[in-house]
C-alpha cells in the first residue's frame, strides 16, 4: 500500500485545485464527521482528493525523489550517483544471489537505490557523477528509510543522453562513534576506534573480469554462468581482530578496503596470493596498530556474534579529534554514572557471576576451530538480509 503523509495529500489537493489550506481542513473534517470512527484523517483526506478528482500519484511517472513513497510500483525516477558501494554475493537458508547499492539525487532530495540479482552487476559499470534513469522501480521502506529496488524488470539507464540532473547538496551520514561492546546487530554505520591485535590470512577468490561473479574451477576450466569459459580475474578480503577495552570483534574488509588499509594497489597485493609468506611480515606490523574504521553490524549465525563489516578506513586517526570525542565520552559517563546512583543496583552474587562469567568471554581470543571455519564459510558471509547497506 502507497503511504502518502497527510501533509503531502493536502500539499497535492491544494496545488490541484487551488483550494486554501483552511479549505481542505474543512473538508477533511466535514468527511470525518459524515464517517464518525470509520476513516482516519489521512483516510478522509484520500476521499475529499477522490471527490475533487486528483490525482495524488500516476503510477509510472517521471517523480522527484522527494514525492517517492514506500509502496510505490513501477516508478521511474532520474538522478545522479553520489556514492556507490561494492557488489556483494549473499546466501541464506532459502536464497542466494547479488545485491548492490547506491545513493542517488536531485534537486529535492537523495536516495538509496538497491540492485539485485543481474541488476547488481550494473554497479561496476558504474561511477559517482553519473547520471541514471531507473525504470520500473519499486519502493520499500526499511527501517523508515525509503529505498527504491531494482528487480530483473527493472531496467536502469546510465548517462541517458540529453538528460541533467542539478543535484542538491549532499553530506554522507555522519557515522556514530561506540564502543565495541555497545554494538548492536542492526548498527547500519557505526565507528569505532581500536587495537588490531590479530590479523588473518589475506583470501583470494576468483571472479568474472566481465561481471565480477564469483567463479569456480571446472574439467574445461573457469566457467561463469553468464560469460562462459573465461580467464579468472582476482578479488580478495581480509579478517581482522580489533579489540577497544571493552570487546574485541572481528572485522571483514573487502578488497578497497583491504587497499586502504595496507597502502597498497592490487598488483602488490596480488604478490601474496603466490606467496602467504611474504605477508607474514605485514601481519606482524599491522599488530598494536591504532585505527578508525566505519561499518556495517553482521550477525553471524554461525557462532552467534556480531561482526563488523568495514566501508571506510583512517590507519592515522586525528589525534585532536580523539582528544574530543573522548572528552564528550567521559562526560557522557559522568551523566549516566550520576543518573545510575538515583536506581538501585543488583549486589546480587547471580548477577556477579553473570557479568564474570561475560567479561571472561569477552576476553578470549578466537579458537583455531573458529578460524578455519571462517575461512572456509567466508563467501557465506551473511552480510544481513538484504546486505546494504552495505557500506
Amino acid at each position: 500500500m502507497i503511504n502518502m503523509p497527510l501533509d503531502q495529500i493536502k500539499e497535492r489537493i491544494s496545488q490541484k485545485t487551488g483550494l486554501s489550506e483552511d479549505e481542505i481542513n474543512q473538508k477533511i473534517k466535514a468527511k470525518l464527521k459524515q464517517l464518525p470512527g470509520l476513516i482516519s484523517e489521512q483516510g478522509a483526506a484520500h476521499i475529499v482528493a477522490n471527490e475533487l478528482k486528483v490525482k495524488l500519484f500516476d503510477i509510472g511517472e517521471k517523480l522527484q525523489i522527494k514525492n517517492i513513497l514506500s509502496g510505490m510500483r513501477n516508478v521511474d525516477v532520474v538522478g545522479k550517483v553520489l556514492q556507490k558501494y561494492e557488489l556483494r554475493e549473499f546466501k541464506t537458508e532459502k536464497h542466494a544471489g547479488k545485491v548492490a547499492n547506491m545513493l542517488i539525487g536531485d534537486d529535492t532530495g537523495v536516495i538509496r537505490v538497491v540492485l539485485w540479482h543481474k541488476q547488481a552487476e550494473l554497479i561496476n559499470q558504474l561511477k559517482e557523477g553519473d547520471i541514471v534513469k531507473i525504470r520500473g522501480g519499486y519502493v520499500r521502506d526499511n527501517q523508515g528509510r525509503k529505498e527504491i529496488h531494482l528487480s530483473e524488470l527493472s531496467k536502469l539507464i546510465i548517462n541517458p543522453p540529453g538528460v541533467n540532473v542539478e543535484v542538491k547538496p549532499y553530506e554522507p551520514p555522519v557515522a556514530v562513534r561506540k564502543s565495541i561492546a555497545d554494538i548492536k546487530e542492526d548498527d547500519v554505520n557505526v565507528e569505532i576506534l581500536a587495537t588490531i591485535v590479530q590479523v588473518f590470512d589475506i583470501n583470494f577468490f576468483e571472479v568474472c573480469p566481465q561481471c565480477n561473479k564469483r567463479v569456480r574451477l571446472r574439467d574445461e576450466g573457469f566457467l561463469c554462468p553468464t560469460h562462459g569459459k573465461i580467464e579468472p580475474e582476482y578479488n580478495y578480503v581480509l579478517n581482522i581482530y580489533l579489540d577497544d577495552g571493552s570487546d574485541n570483534i572481528r572485522t571483514v574488509f573487502w578488497r578497497q578496503q583491504v587497499e586502504q588499509l595496507l597502502s597498497m594497489d592490487k598488483s602488490q597485493i596480488m604478490v601474496f596470493k603466490d606467496d602467504p609468506s611474504k605477508f607474514e611480515p605485514i601481519k606482524t606490523e599491522l599488530l598494536g596498530n591504532i585505527i578508525k574504521v566505519i561499518g556495517r553490524a553482521n550477525k553471524n549465525q554461525t557462532f552467534d556474534r556480531i561482526e563488523l563489516v568495514v566501508n571506510q578506513v583512517d590507519k592515522s586517526p586525528d589525534p585532536d579529534e580523539e582528544i574530543k570525542k573522548l572528552k564528550e565520552e567521559v562526560e557522557k559517563a559522568v551523566t549516566q554514572d550520576k543518573e545510575a546512583n538515583t536506581t538501585p543496583i543488583d549486589t546480587s552474587q547471580e548477577a556477579k557471576h553473570e557479568t564474570q562469567d561475560n567479561q571472561d568471554k569477552a576476553a578470549q581470543p578466537p579458537t583455531q576451530q573458529e578460524a578455519t571455519l571462517e575461512e572456509e564459510d567466508l563467501e557465506n558471509l551473511d552480510l544481513d538480509e538484504e546486505l546494504e547497506s552495505i557500506e
